[in-house]
């Protein structure tokens, strides 16, 4: 079965002429009309036909998780046959939705269904939030035999025709071997007393795993709805269990009774280890992660609820997901939540949208924020501030176009690695894709010239965008989006020159934070082979030189790096850059990636001292990442303060009375002509008011023009920090300027 939810303002169908013979008869005439409804637009497939009982109580659990997640209470069931090719009987497929209406109906839910067998007229009005579009696809098999089966069969299809479809896979769970501090033992059994008390008050909840996101926990809860009104109820049901000082104890394995936790147990084979916390059995994902006695957690606090699936699979049920943090000390508990507040004052949502940086527009669609001019300043001076430490290295400006055929990518792999991501492009001869990646395209141009030995490195530069179908509730404001631009740079060289290219890059990645003072608290992670070197592509030789390279470029550049083995990919090792913001949160930006796969793939070549052709090594770089990502860190990083350099609007010019405007024109022109960015407010109000509205907008310099400062042709200057200086030259204040940009201070 596939199906496509849609949380809509109003549908409004109407029946116009029957499809087949056997369409369903007794259909209501005329329009109708369901307001404030989740639509489910649904093709029943031939493989249902094998289990519909089975496929239809699944219809029911995936259509209520849904409505759960959007708070919707009416239900539209609509056969909708253009999802699938592959459809079953109309008498299956009909008798289907008929039962599933019946089951809904049973949930308390108010259901309508459009008639089956009829070409309709519809209209939609989707409401265009992050969870208003999601598609599912599933079915449920009568034998494991035939399901393994029809995969075969789909594969051999998807082979044939040259189409990826999602390939819905279990994640199995995995054993981390990391030891735990005692902050994050506690945060971890936290999430246990938070699951006991969630057990406590409903009691057919059931356990899943507990794990870390940044500096909270989570516990995943199945078989249960929860809303943000039972938070408190579970608040003071843990303070009660908190206040029995229940210990963790290990147990043995023949405890484990719960479907979910022996999951878990199974996929950790040997290094599963469960422990007992009251009456609840769990088998947790670390090594000694629980503190001994509850006693130690002092505060804990329930920050939010989310939802996850099991496994990491959306073809499995929808779990609860709460997140929490705990400490040994409430004062600590104090420190996180301002800290949190401060962070929510930074957000670069809020920030973006006060400053006018950039647009989400549910016309143009989730992920594909717009820049404002503000914002494409912002943007613009990060971009030539990259070319600007790169033009003096030998690196050299390409540009690409924004689609290719699908064969670019399935040459390079991409076409397998991102699947479903995929943007698909419909010519009118010729099937394209939006690129997922540049290095495909830089490598066709290095594949176009004739290079020799004496002309490596070949080094290449440019920032674009890259285009990849992020799930609707992933994307958030310029953070997680679906048009990546990305400070891209791929190069060519020979292995004896890795060493001197990855010092070079360091040195441009060094030079980059340290611009905005992110470069005091940062480490490195170095990722090399693991104990099996056969999985590696490319010679134990070339490794061994490239791990040591990367290596010996850490230790001379004095970083902070630790060597992680078994972390490298197959085609190369990497080194990747670990920096925090002002808010202390960790961010994985800057990169550097060796690859012996895609010149082997390519067979790119050049001719050595020899004459004979040689296979270069080539290096992806990013010095930012993504540019939007690296943007929205940014404008959270300054919260909004931008140093001058960056700064959409530099000097703020104001005047005292409408007699000053004239000066005051003259003084931004002047201000423009050196580059400088200004505006100028003439509005009808008081000097202390345009003052404030100035620095509401963090302009780094305001500019006050009255008589005495058009008399004697000066300035009266306010810096951000509120420092006022009078009768200041224009000169001399415009030199202040350009140097201060100059030097990016």
């Amino acid at each position: 079965m596939k199906i496509l939810t849609i949380h809509a303002d109003f549908i409004e169908f109407e029946a116009r002429k029957k499809a087949f013979k056997a369409a369903e008869e007794g259909i209501k005439e005329g329009k109708q009309r369901v307001e404030e409804c989740l639509v489910i637009f649904t093709a029943v497939e031939k493989r249902d036909e094998e289990n519909p009982q089975g496929v239809a109580e699944r219809y029911v659990q995936e259509i209520k998780a849904v409505a759960e997640q959007v708070k919707a209470k009416n239900i539209v069931l609509y056969p909708y046959a253009h999802l699938s090719s592959q459809l079953s009987s109309p008498a299956v497929a009909e008798k289907m939705l008929k039962d599933a209406e019946v089951l809904l109906k049973r949930e308390n839910y108010v259901v309508s269904r459009a008639p089956f067998g009829w070409y309709k007229a519809f209209t939609v009005a989707n409401k265009g939030h992050p969870l208003s579009e999601l598609s599912r696809e599933f079915t449920v098999g009568k034998e494991e035999k035939q399901e393994k089966q029809r995969g075969t069969e789909s594969k051999e299809e998807t082979k044939s025709s040259g189409n990826l479809q999602r390939e819905y896979k279990d994640e199995p769970f995995v054993f981390n071997p990391k030891k735990l501090t005692t902050e994050e033992k506690i945060n971890l059994s936290a999430t246990l007393i938070i699951a006991k008390a969630v057990k406590e008050l409903f009691p057919q909840a059931a356990i899943g795993s507990s794990n870390f996101y940044h500096d909270q926990a989570f516990i995943d809860l199945a078989n249960i709805t929860l809303k943000n009104e039972d938070i408190p109820r579970i608040e003071k049901k843990k303070k009660k269990i908190l206040a029995e000082k229940i210990s963790f104890i290990t147990t043995s394995a023949d405890k484990v009774t719960d479907a979910l936790q022996k999951e878990i147990m199974k996929d950790l084979g040997k290094n599963a280890q469960p422990y007992l916390l009251g009456s609840h059995v769990v088998v947790p994902l670390f090594k000694e992660p629980f503190i001994s006695s509850s006693k130690e957690i002092k505060s804990l606090k329930i920050l939010n609820l989310a939802s996850a699936y099991w496994k990491n699979n959306e073809q499995n049920n929808q779990l609860i997901r709460i997140y929490s943090v705990a400490f040994s000390d409430e004062k600590l508990l104090e420190e996180f939540l301002h800290k949190r507040e401060e962070a929510e004052q930074r957000s670069h949502l809020k920030i973006g949208k006060e400053q006018g940086l950039f647009v989400v527009s549910e016309l143009v669609g989730a992920g594909m924020p717009l820049l404002a001019p503000k914002g494409t300043i912002l943007k613009r001076e990060l971009t030539q501030f990259l070319w600007d430490l790169h033009k003096q290295k030998g690196y050299q400006q390409v540009s690409i176009p924004h689609i290719a055929k699908d064969s670019l990518y399935k040459k390079s792999g991409h076409w397998e690695k991102f699947g479903d991501e995929l943007f698909h492009v419909k010519g009118r001869y010729e099937q394209f894709v939006l690129k997922p990646m540049n290095c495909p395209h830089h490598i066709q141009i290095f594949s176009a010239f004739s290079y020799s030995y004496r002309d490596l490195p070949v080094r290449f530069f440019e920032p674009t965008t890259v285009y990849r179908d992020e799930k609707p509730g992933q994307l958030v404001g310029l953070s997680r989006v679906r048009a990546i631009t990305q400070d891209d740079g791929h190069l060519f060289c020979r292995i004896s020159q890795i060493k001197q290219e990855v010092k070079t890059i360091v040195e441009i990645i060094l030079a980059f934070y340290r611009t905005f003072n992110m470069d005091k608290n940062y480490w490195v992670s170095l990722s090399v082979r693991g104990e099996d070197h056969s999985k590696y592509l490319g010679t134990p030789a070339a490794w061994e030189i490239a791990e040591l390279s990367l290596e010996q470029v850490a230790q001379e550049n004095k970083l902070p790096y630790k060597k992680i083995k078994g972390e490298a990919a197959f085609y190369g090792p990497k080194l990747d850059f670990m920096f925090k913001d002002a808010l202390g949160r960790e961010w994985q930006l800057a990169t550097i990636q060796l690859d012996f796969n895609q010149p082997e793939r390519f067979e790119l070549s050049f001719m050595n001292e020899e004459g004979k052709k040689e296979r270069p090594v080539m290096i992806h770089r990013a010095i930012s990442g993504s540019l939007e990502r690296f943007m929205s860190i940014l404008i959270e990083h300054f919260a909004g303060k931008f140093p001058l350099w960056l700064q959409p609007v530099q000097v703020k010019v104001l005047t005292v009375a409408d007699r000053n405007i004239l000066y005051a024109q003259e003084v931004l022109k002047k201000l423009q002509e050196m580059d400088i960015r200004g505006e100028l407010d003439t509005a009808a109000e008081t000097i202390g008011k345009k003052v404030r509205n100035a620095q509401l907008e963090k302009v780094n310099y305001i500019v006050t023009i009255g008589d005495k400062e058009m008399e004697q042709k000066t300035l009266a200057v306010r810096t951000r920090e509120g420092e006022v200086t009078f009768a200041v030259p224009l000169e001399k204040f415009m030199q202040n300027l350009q140097k201060e940009i100059k030097e990016k201070k």
